[in-house]
């Protein structure tokens, strides 16, 4: 799956991402919010240790899975990225961005895909590609999708270079005929697959209601989730690589394998499926077969996970607020995937979260040389950090 896809088997070792213990992840549901959020017995860069480790992912070799955790004010911990551009890609792409969830580094790591809405919220009728493949610079290098897409939403891209983008509809109206597909792309914009039945909602084994993502384990088995909104379809699929309908779990709700918008998908090495769960404020665990692992409460309301192929896994929260997951910050969440640990968050640019509904990253990605991208819904942007 190249950087940063949490696959089973890691067949490039280049990034980091994130693990966990049922035991301790239970034990930390019933604690008050900031005791959920992010154990750590890490020494924490020079704030514990007099030093910095090299990457998140000597954070995560070096940890104890054993260690009782500590609770952890997130904002307390360090940040080892600093904002680069806040308007990375829209100058060579020669436009501004609309509305970005979507985004996705490629197999080398050396360019990153981008899916963004149209200069809007909304492509229907727009002309302009929305898929876009950029150089670490932000420099255009392809782009295509004109006229197909209604309100592109979650990006996976495989070990062959293909980009699959997941089109939802979003909140406002759509004119019949759009958005509740998948499709698969060649990097050069042939389109290869379409998994669902475009403009047309549904439940059953072929068809879906707003998906918001899709990924691909190691075998080659995919994961779609289906689909946004806390009242939408609330499930996960699992298809055969060639798209054929395997099984599916979810409904909605909020017990152990229930979903109030199931948001993000991420894999870890161990081939764990993570599923964003942010109507429920949550990150839920399953093996490939859907059976529930253990529940995730203190790495923020999850608008996108990435998990990179050394178990680093960064979480981006674009929501919480004093109304929805009160007393967390917005931001994106740095872990370690052995221990459920945080060892690094990155503060949300929003200085009043009450007074915005979505802000900062909810898709975000690692590239080869430890960059770390934030696509940004609300300010309608990717945003660039580099380490320190």
């Amino acid at each position: 799956m190249g950087p940063d896809r949490g696959r089973t088997v890691a067949t490039d070792r280049r990034f980091p991402a994130l693990h966990s213990d049922r035991t301790r992840a239970m034990a930390l549901l019933t604690a008050p919010p900031l005791a959920r959020l992010a154990p750590t017995t890490l020494c924490l860069w020079a704030l514990a240790c007099g030093g910095a480790p090299e990457s998140d992912a000597d954070a995560v070799a070096d940890a104890d899975p054993m260690a009782a955790p500590a609770a952890v004010d997130p904002t307390q911990l360090p940040s080892p990225f600093v904002p680069a551009d806040s308007t990375w890609g829209q100058a060579s792409a020669g436009r501004d961005f609309g509305a970005v969830s979507a985004i996705y580094p490629a197999p080398d790591g050396r360019s990153i895909w981008v899916a963004e809405r149209c200069g809007a919220n909304v492509c229907v009728d727009s002309d302009v590609d929305p898929v876009m493949q950029f150089d670490l610079d932000g420099t255009l290098l392809t782009s295509f999708g004109a006229g197909m897409f209604a309100w592109p939403h979650g990006m996976f891209v495989d070990d062959d270079g293909d980009v699959w983008v997941a089109d939802a509809t979003g909140y406002a109206a759509v004119p019949e005929g759009w958005g509740h597909v998948i499709y698969r792309f060649s990097p050069e914009g042939e389109l290869l697959m379409t998994l669902g039945a475009r403009g047309e909602a549904g439940s059953g084994p072929d068809r879906f209601t707003k998906p918001s993502d899709i990924i691909e384990a190691p075998d080659g088995h995919l994961f779609v989730a289906d689909g946004h909104d806390a009242g939408g379809n609330n499930r996960v699929v699992k298809l055969t690589a060639d798209g054929e309908f395997v099984a599916e779990w979810g409904s909605t709700g909020e017990a152990d394998g229930q979903f109030r918008d199931v948001h993000a998908l991420a894999m870890d090495s161990r081939g764990r499926l993570w599923v964003g769960d942010r109507g429920n404020s949550r990150i839920q665990l399953f093996d490939q077969e859907g059976n529930h692992l253990e529940t995730i409460t203190h790495m923020g309301r999850p608008s996108g996970i990435y998990i990179t192929d050394d178990d680093v896994v960064y979480v981006t929260d674009s929501e919480s607020n004093t109304q929805r997951n009160p007393g967390v910050p917005r931001g994106i969440f740095i872990g370690n995937a052995l221990t459920l640990e945080l060892t690094a968050f990155v503060p949300d640019p929003e200085p009043n979260p009450d007074e915005s509904g979505t802000s900062g990253a909810e898709g975000v990605v690692v590239d080869a040389e430890g960059n770390l991208y934030g696509a940004e819904v609300g300010p309608q942007t990717v945003r660039k950090y580099t380490r320190r």
